[in-house]
């Protein structure tokens, strides 16, 4: 059995969105508050966070999360990877470097993007250690089988997650034939929906429908949400078995 927290459930922008004043931005519904996205794995062997968006320290406050053993990158863009600084606290708490997977385009950026992460500097304020690891197809990591593969951003291509039998598939648009096989058979299946209507790099929430019929996975939980998916007006619409994810969100597998 593993628990998965979704940390952050929003778009690039979050919601609420500056200077927006739609109804879901000026919500009081705590589901329509949304940060950047993430999620938390925890294996009987320790806790996998994917992704380190910029709020990653308050969703850890608000979550409790005390424990990070490893980290799994899906792609580089803002949202997904600017909360790595925050990583120096997990490194205090274990006394280790923390293992970072990503795919080698994703390697370099982190190299390039937290350069003094890897540099000799002098001593005080604190910076984060990174073991960085090339991502492999399939690896044991916290006690679960971890596979890798990759899906379509756009033209970009990212790294999906699978946890055994819960899959993470983030910023996507198109799922490649090979993608598609390594989705048979889920339990639980985390996709991307940014909005109702179709969108150049994402996929829109007809669309994410049509993927989770086709996967018929036994729970499906829709994520990367912006400010045009209102929490309960969209969840009267969905069909059994498919809900909004929201921020804290946990269930087991």
């Amino acid at each position: 059995m593993i628990k998965v927290t979704i940390l952050g459930s929003g778009t690039s922008h979050g919601v609420p969105m500056i200077a927006c004043k739609c109804d879901v931005c000026t919500s009081s519904d705590p589901r329509n508050h949304r940060t950047r996205p993430s999620i938390t794995v925890e294996g009987p062997g320790g806790t996998i966070l994917v992704d380190a968006g910029p709020e990653l320290r308050i969703q850890a406050l608000r979550c409790g999360l005390a424990q990070v053993d490893a980290v799994l990158i899906t792609h580089t863009h803002f949202d997904h990877l600017f909360g790595l600084d925050d990583i120096r606290r997990f490194n205090a708490i274990s006394g280790r470097c923390m293992p970072i997977y990503a795919d080698p385009a994703a390697l370099e950026d982190i190299r390039r993007v937290y350069a003094y992460a890897f540099r000799e500097t002098q001593e005080g304020g604190g910076k984060p250690s990174f073991c960085l690891r090339e991502v492999p197809p399939v690896m044991s990591l916290c006690g679960m089988e971890v596979r890798a593969f990759t899906v379509m951003h756009g033209d970009l291509p990212i790294q999906a997650y699978r946890f055994g039998d819960v899959a993470y598939v983030t910023d996507v648009n198109r799922i490649p034939e090979e993608a598609m096989a390594q989705l048979q058979g889920l339990d639980t299946l985390i996709l991307d929906a940014v909005r109702r209507d179709p969108h150049p790099t994402h996929f829109g929430l007809f669309e994410a429908l049509d993927v989770i019929r086709d996967l018929a996975p036994r729970q499906a939980f829709l994520t990367h949400l912006s400010h045009h998916m209102e929490h309960q007006a969209i969840s009267d619409e969905l069909p059994r078995g498919v809900a909004l994810a929201y921020d804290g969100l946990q269930f087991s597998a």
